[in-house]
């Protein structure tokens, strides 16, 4: 919550600075990309625990990401618990079935047929950890007054990818996944109206079978997705 004390403008001097040579920013580049291209989207985990310290640091890191005039528009619900897990796979599974049926579109379900997706998300019960993200569409000050967010997609966005690398980074596995609608995850986890369930993080180790689709392997070229001037 913020304090409408805080928000008068201070310049501090940056810390952390960092500067390296331009073979180092090339090797440091070079060994980013070798790691995180072995990151995967699954959907056979381990019921292995993990910690919750592990989640919550990576969650801490996912708060560092920038967002619209800093307001951090984000708030994650991180559950092991397997009552409430059951709880979401249950309405999730109850939104997919009416997704596939034809809620879709027949568009829509063919381009998913190379990834091999279903109804069924017994994921959402193996897998140790599911953090559920939600987009805060306003705030609160410290005197109960609301404020606007603003950027929040796009904050939110970013966030996000933080807290997937961060996972991968500390050696985990994760799925997204985008119920539609998700306004059941607000009732089961008691969340405000001001929020907005936008995915479910499934977090944990790969299974020793875990398979990914081979289109999932598929990335564009470099050229595809870069333009420079």
């Amino acid at each position: 919550m913020i304090a409408k004390s805080q928000l008068s403008y201070k310049a501090l001097p940056m810390t952390d600075r960092r500067s390296f040579s331009e073979a180092d920013m090339e090797a440091r580049a070079s060994a980013f990309y070798e790691d995180v291209r072995t990151r995967h989207t699954i959907r056979d985990f381990s019921d292995r625990p993990v910690p919750q310290s592990v989640i919550e640091t990576c969650v801490r890191a996912a708060g560092t990401a920038p967002s619209g005039a800093n307001h951090q528009p984000w708030h994650f619900v991180a559950i092991s618990d397997p009552v409430i897990k059951k709880q979401i796979r249950a309405a999730a599974e109850e939104e997919e079935r009416k997704f596939y049926e034809g809620g879709a579109g027949d568009e829509w379900i063919k381009a998913l047929e190379p990834i091999g997706t279903t109804a069924h998300k017994p994921h959402l019960e193996i897998a140790p950890w599911l953090i559920v993200i939600f987009a805060q569409r306003w705030g609160t000050f410290d005197d109960g007054t609301r404020y606007k967010h603003y950027y929040v997609p796009e904050s939110v966005g970013i966030a996000t990818g933080l807290l997937i690398t961060a996972l991968h980074h500390a050696g985990l596995s994760t799925l997204t996944h985008t119920p539609n609608p998700m306004k059941f995850l607000n009732d089961i986890l008691s969340r405000p109206d001001a929020e907005k369930p936008v995915m479910i993080l499934a977090a944990g180790h790969a299974s020793e079978t875990a398979t990914v689709p081979a289109a999932a392997k598929i990335k564009k070229p470099l050229k595809d997705i870069l333009s420079v001037f």
